[in-house]
């Protein structure tokens, strides 16, 4: 990759159609490889990663290579939410927009939505796709870029696309006045648990369903580990198990960011122990063993959007209010919506698609601003109704598999007509 700074001096690229992706993890470079092949689009792809480390392993949901309105709803959880909240309009261009995708990158869409992949090789994948293809019209600089940097950068007819992340550059900014990032104004968060997600290797090929997930935790008192059903992959020999052990606030605040199996059992033996015993019953029914070391992350599991996702609130104030009141800005990824339960990278790369779409339309049609704004705030509040459904549903039927031995508990949890 390039190892430019940003500067004054920053190589022009003509104004017109010039779009600015400010983050190269996998959101910002899926975008870039769909924007590559547009006509009159000048990309300018900023990445602060001199190169990929992230390698814990995620799936992809298969809506992403979904080929028909069937395909699409085949979650079981996610397709009745679908059918309420999208129009079939909406979902018939979606699906058209998916067949113009270049064969190049749907291959790769497909391929993560079979199974487990370490993260940094889809976001090589996409970085290789990108640099390797014949017409290249992308501009990557590496850089740590601040809001003031992508602020004063702009010049009339850019576009802009924060892809930054969860601490996103931009979206406190997008509340007009609120400039100093004070007061999270842009932010709605919902927090649903604190968590350990533990990732280990496994020898023999093994899967996971509702009933393993309860009769592996009926020793388990006071944690429970619980994989998730399709988050355990085999390529043949070797399968990807991961799952989470919801923890107490106290817990959280005394644990190190991220540590080992070792670690964990000589601190907090407790939480150790249901991660053993479902570990000890998966190896008397397959007989195989642990490969490596587990992986263990503390996290908060967090369900946040940015109320304005996009800088039409600068546009009704004039050109010298503000570079955004000329400038179009949109929040994608996890800039603006963040889910647990893993469906962040999916949701990132629905929305990565539809936004996308407008830019072409932009480009062949002219499309105002002021009708994207329109168009991608209502598709993202959307698509938070349909993850916050979901990401409830998921929590609540945790909930009751964890006190699903307690008579009393149990009914506690439940909400009866």
């Amino acid at each position: 990759m390039p190892s430019e700074s940003l500067s004054p001096t920053f190589q022009a690229v003509p104004a017109s159609g010039r779009v600015h992706i400010i983050g190269a993890g996998p959101v910002g470079l899926l975008l870039t490889a769909l924007l590559q092949s547009l006509d009159d689009v000048d990309v300018c792809l900023y990445e602060k990663r001199p190169e990929y480390t992230r390698s814990r392993m995620v799936q992809l949901a298969s809506y992403l290579a979904a080929d028909s309105p069937e395909s699409y709803r085949a979650d079981p959880i996610d397709g009745d939410s679908i059918d309420a909240i999208f129009e079939q309009s909406e979902l018939d261009e979606a699906l058209s927009f998916r067949n113009s995708v270049p064969d190049d990158l749907m291959a790769l869409l497909r391929s993560w939505t079979v199974g487990f992949c370490p993260l940094n090789a889809i976001e090589r994948s996409l970085s290789d796709l990108i640099n390797e293809r014949a017409s290249n019209s992308v501009q990557r600089t590496s850089v740590i870029m601040t809001a003031a940097d992508a602020i004063a950068m702009l010049e009339p007819g850019d576009m802009l696309i924060d892809c930054s992340g969860s601490k996103s550059l931009l979206r406190e900014c997008l509340v007009p006045g609120n400039d100093k990032m004070d007061g999270a104004a842009n932010t709605q968060l919902i927090k649903f648990e604190d968590a350990l997600v533990v990732t280990f290797l496994y020898s023999q090929s093994y899967d996971c369903n509702e009933y393993c997930k309860y009769y592996k935790n009926v020793d388990n008192v006071h944690y429970k580990f619980i994989p998730s059903v399709h988050r355990t992959y085999s390529d043949g020999s070797i399968t990807h198990i991961t799952g989470i052990v919801t923890i107490t606030a106290d817990d959280f605040s005394n644990m190190p960011p991220s540590f080992d199996g070792h670690w964990l059992r000589d601190n907090y033996p407790n939480v150790a122990e249901s991660m053993d015993c479902f570990i000890d019953k998966i190896k008397q029914e397959t007989h195989g063993d642990i490969v490596g070391e587990l992986e263990v992350v503390r996290i908060p599991l967090n369900l946040y959007r940015a109320r304005h996702a996009t800088s039409e609130r600068f546009y009704t104030m004039g050109p010298f209010y503000h570079p955004f009141a000329i400038t179009p800005v949109f929040l994608l990824g996890d800039s603006a919506l963040g889910s647990p339960y893993f469906q962040s990278i999916s949701l990132g790369f629905e929305c990565a698609m539809f936004l996308a779409q407008l830019i072409a339309q932009r480009v062949q049609r002219d499309l105002s601003p002021r009708v994207m704004f329109d168009r991608y705030e209502q598709y993202v509040y959307k698509q938070w109704l349909r993850v916050y459904i979901r990401s409830k549903l998921i929590k609540h039927n945790k909930d009751l598999l964890q006190c699903v031995d307690d008579t009393y508990a149990l009914l506690d949890k439940l909400h009866l007509y």
